[in-house]
């Protein structure tokens, strides 16, 4: 059962003060794994251990809370499903894309999934399961709108949201991120992230645009 602490869908949802007992909490996740504890987090960020209760229940709470705190930053432009065009639809994917690949490439989120996988099956805790219904679950809920769009205004053809966003999704991820959870070091640099983004929302669009062939700006 995944704990009960409400999905993060902007930063605005969070006080700078909660934004930065998770920063810190993300911190101790890269030095320590899965040695993380309440304590910790509170000495860390200089609260007490009552306000890490009070925000966040508890530790498993604070995980879920790290976990979308992490995600919430992987930006989905809005979308305007009346005026939508193929650069508006263009511009929100690359977006969505760059945003995702520097997020997964992050040493925050190489140590939060390493430890994720390591608890994954082994009664430790849900942080597998916490892990994947704010992460993953959470941005295809954020992004098939999007893609709904997309098809309303006759720029996509698919038949299925949930195909559609996994493909894009394998595009823009390819092997990065178990080349990164394994110890490759890649070189991700700003410009290499944002070339990678345009070339999978191309191929996305080649893929499934309403029009065969069809390619963003």
């Amino acid at each position: 059962m995944l704990h009960s602490v409400p999905e993060i869908d902007t930063s605005e949802a969070l006080t700078e003060r909660q934004k930065a007992v998770l920063d810190a909490a993300l911190r101790l996740l890269v030095e320590e794994g899965d040695q993380l504890t309440m304590t910790a987090v509170a000495r860390r960020a200089s609260c007490s251990k009552e306000t890490l209760y009070k925000w966040f229940g508890d530790r498993d709470g604070l995980l879920t809370a790290t976990v979308q705190w992490q995600a919430s930053k992987v930006r989905v432009a809005p979308v305007d499903g009346k005026g939508l065009d193929l650069a508006s639809l263009t511009a929100s994917l690359e977006r969505f894309a760059s945003d995702w690949l520097q997020v997964i490439s992050s040493d925050t989120s190489i140590a939060l999934n390493r430890v994720a996988v390591g608890h994954a099956g082994s009664g430790k805790d849900n942080l597998g399961a916490v892990v994947l219904e704010n992460g993953r679950f959470a941005l295809a809920k954020r992004l098939k709108p999007v893609l709904e769009a997309g098809r309303q205004a006759g720029l996509l053809d698919f038949a299925d949201a949930e195909t559609a966003f996994r493909t894009f999704f394998g595009l823009v991820a390819r092997d990065v991120q178990i080349r990164l959870l394994l110890g490759d070091r890649l070189e991700l640099t700003e410009a290499a992230i944002g070339g990678d983004a345009a070339r999978a929302t191309q191929q996305f669009l080649a893929l499934f645009g309403a029009i065969t062939g069809l390619q963003g700006p």
